[in-house]
């Protein structure tokens, strides 16, 4: 299966991935590299809180989180 996963090249030529890649054994990849600057890791999760932030204040993540939160 083909994945894609954001990452960020910086200046010596590393990469670093900003998402999880699931593969059996090396694989070969292919490298993009975009004429836009590099954004701040964890940006795309911050974009994206307000809505993931629907599915946190579900009842149901309440109670399957609540053993981590004793005082409650």
């Amino acid at each position: 299966m083909i994945q894609t996963v954001e990452a960020v090249v910086d200046a010596a030529g590393r990469v670093q991935l900003l998402g999880e890649v699931h593969i059996e054994g090396s694989r070969r990849a292919l490298v993009t590299v975009l004429e836009e600057p590099a954004v701040m890791p964890g940006e795309a999760a911050l974009l994206a809180e307000a809505a993931l932030a629907v599915d946190w204040s579900r009842p149901e993540e309440d109670a399957a989180w609540s053993h981590l939160q004793p005082g409650k």
